[in-house]
């Protein structure tokens, strides 16, 4: 049976080689210190006892007596090697009353079985054995959980430094935390942007992939908003703050990917809870089976049997350790939430993940949510004049105002306004404005205005904003300036619907005709238009009312200050991050970092994907420890069988955990 046990030990070395080549790890590239003097550990005892076993006792019997304890104690001090640092925590943990944890169990277990192994001069591999296929357990889970924190480290290695500031026309690197608002700091061509603000010289293409998991890269340039945490790839950029460090999207990103752990899932205090009553119920029992079949032998005069029973019982202690499921759920969501970060998905807490995954309702903000929230020329209708002098009429005409719709007609117009061309202003509010272009007087507006100067119209069926122009007094044709839908929303409802959400739904202040156009083009269920942010909230509270089970949750989807209080009310509230509202971002659970739609579906799955991963771990841990017991139990498992089968699942349940970190081709 030594032999067997030998060689096995060698064998689960080898293949814990073989499995680190297979999943991409590299041991000497990427361990701690820590791991590689455990490695280092687990090797000399492996060897050491291999040695001893190739020994035998021949080496020991010419010493007679003395023999047998210079035996013991070369054995000693193999189990010391490996076992000293178990020792230790379970000797903290009874001092600092938290006795009852796998180092205790470890511990009772491998010393009673030494003492067995000296009171019957028999065998003390077993005891060696099982400290060893422990420690490999413990040393494959270490490096697994450090693999994952260094994966999520890497994609968040978005901390900037230093920003730079330029004096006396040299670069100063300061701390981003001195740099206040409106201060003007310079990013070279590979450096990370440190803070929030709006460029105002330069142009260049900025590398979003670790904020958005989106590899494409993104220009910028005069006037274009820049989020801390992106890479200058090619030109110098200026750039005016507009936040300090503390409130950047970069710090924020930080403060959430750290904290997400604080925020524990209703599965991870069931693990909590089970554990805290799982393992002290197990040592008792364990102390039933060392006590209470020999007494009933000797009351029957069966004989005791006592070492058959106390060996049970420490092969009990050992077969119940539930370090698989301690250790592999927590490290499930862990890992979900690094995947989930890694495709620019920011999720707070796994007690989120865990809500996200029961989604059936998806309740959507219109503007800057499946919208852009910026307005376009979006058609040009009976124009009596060439329609690109339309477009500059009118943008000279309102390029006196600041409003959306001026700046939109000053974006189609595409040229810098000439100032000096615009005369004799007059902007009459809720109509539109009158002014004289080139000496030609321009009146643009709505039908308000055209009713006001006597000019006959063409009304337009499309929906969005109309300016109706006239010139001389003579109408010339309307343009049609509306916001933008986003590239993949419609693609986003669709696989929202095939992910399994039953309902969407669109709230917003938008008129009615505006608002059902936008749902009739997406694909959305049902839409309420008009609404105030208090309307929003008394929705959402009514689509809660609604829902057919407990279980089933209600996303709400939005970006502005006024969606806060329904992104706090909601099940679950999903904020977009790249352009949406402080407020909407502080009150979210979860955080969109490139403002596409489809991140949400991609989320859910991600979400979906992690439960699985969770509940296939809670099923396969818990149902090979109870069979591990009964066996044992009932004297058909020894106390290496044991350990063999708790150590392979834990592995085997850290494995699957990992698998949460890739999310790819979800």
């Amino acid at each position: 049976m030594q032999e067997y046990i030998v060689n096995a030990l060698l064998i689960v070395v080898a293949l814990l080689a073989v499995i680190l080549q297979l999943i991409g790890m590299k041991p000497s590239a990427c361990m701690t210190k820590k791991q590689k003097v455990m490695l280092w550990r687990i090797l000399t005892a492996t060897v050491l006892l291999f040695v001893l076993q190739m020994l035998g006792s021949s080496v020991f019997k010419p010493m007679g007596d003395a023999g047998r304890w210079v035996r013991l104690a070369v054995f000693l001090i193999d189990y010391f090697i490996i076992g000293y640092d178990i020792l230790r925590k379970a000797y903290r943990g009874i001092r600092n009353g938290r006795v009852f944890d796998e180092n205790f169990l470890m511990a009772v277990a491998t010393l009673g079985a030494l003492v067995l192994a000296v009171y019957e001069n028999g065998d003390y591999v077993e005891a060696i054995a099982v400290m060893l296929f422990y420690q490999v357990g413990e040393w494959f889970q270490s490096y697994a959980v450090g693999k994952s924190r260094r994966n999520i480290s890497d994609l968040m290695d978005i901390r900037p430094d230093y920003a730079n500031i330029e004096q006396d026309g040299k670069l100063e690197q300061v701390d981003p935390d001195e740099v206040s608002i409106g201060t003007v700091i310079v990013v070279q061509p590979g450096e990370k942007v440190p803070i929030d603000g709006v460029v105002v010289q330069g142009s260049s293409t900025l590398n979003t992939a670790a904020l958005t998991g989106e590899s494409l890269p993104r220009e910028v340039s005069s006037g274009d908003e820049i989020i801390s945490g992106c890479i200058n790839m090619t030109g110098l950029l200026h750039i005016r703050t507009t936040k300090e460090f503390g409130e950047s999207t970069v710090s924020k990103i930080l403060d959430l990917v750290e904290n997400a752990s604080s925020r524990k899932s209703k599965s991870e205090d069931f693990i909590s809870r089970f554990a805290k009553i799982y393992t002290p119920a197990v040592c008792y029992a364990a102390l039933a089976l060392a006590i209470l079949p020999p007494l009933v032998s000797m009351a029957m005069n069966l004989g005791t049997g006592w070492e058959t029973w106390i060996y049970r019982a420490l092969t009990f202690l050992v077969a119940s350790c539930p370090c698989a499921l301690v250790i592999s759920i927590p490290l499930s969501f862990f890992a979900g939430i690094g995947g989930a970060s890694k495709a620019g998905v920011l999720v707070k807490g796994s007690n989120y993940l865990e809500t996200l995954s029961k989604t059936r309702v998806v309740v959507f903000d219109k503007t800057g949510t499946l919208t852009q929230g910026v307005f376009e020329v979006d058609g040009i209708h009976h124009s009596k004049i060439d329609e690109a002098k339309l477009v500059e009429y009118a943008a000279l005409a309102e390029s006196a105002s600041s409003h959306p719709i001026s700046k939109s007609l000053q974006k189609a117009y595409g040229k810098e306004i000439d100032r000096s061309r615009v005369t004799d202003i007059q902007e009459i509010s809720g109509h539109g404005v009158i002014a004289k272009v080139d000496g030609i007087e321009v009146a643009a507006g709505n039908d308000k205005l055209m009713d006001r100067l006597g000019v006959q119209y063409i009304s337009c069926h499309s929906v969005g904003t109309i300016i109706h122009m006239a010139i001389h007094g003579q109408y010339a044709g309307h343009i049609v300036i509306a916001d933008v839908v986003k590239p993949h929303a419609k693609q986003a409802i669709k696989a929202l619907k095939a992910a399994g959400v039953r309902k969407t739904v669109m709230l917003t202040g938008d008129t009615k005709k505006v608002a059902d156009q936008v749902a009739e083009n997406l694909g959305i269920d049902q839409v309420y238009s008009q609404l105030l942010p208090a309307g929003k909230v008394e929705k959402v509270e009514e689509l809660l009312r609604m829902k057919t089970s407990a279980n089933a949750k209600l996303a709400f989807v939005g970006d502005g200050i006024n969606d806060a209080p329904v992104l706090g009310r909601a099940d679950i509230g999903i904020a977009m991050g790249a352009m949406g509202s402080d407020a909407a971002i502080e009150a979210a659970d979860i955080v969109l970092m490139d403002d596409d739609p489809m991140q949400i579906p991609k989320a859910i799955k991600i979400s979906r994907k992690c439960l699985r991963i969770v509940y296939q771990n809670i099923v396969f841990a818990i149902g090979i420890k109870l069979i591990c017991l009964v066996l044992v139990a009932f004297g058909m498992a020894n106390m290496w069988l044991a350990v063999f089968a708790d150590v392979g699942v834990m592995i085997l349940a850290v494995l699957n955990a990992i698998r949460a970190l890739f999310v790819k081709k979800l």
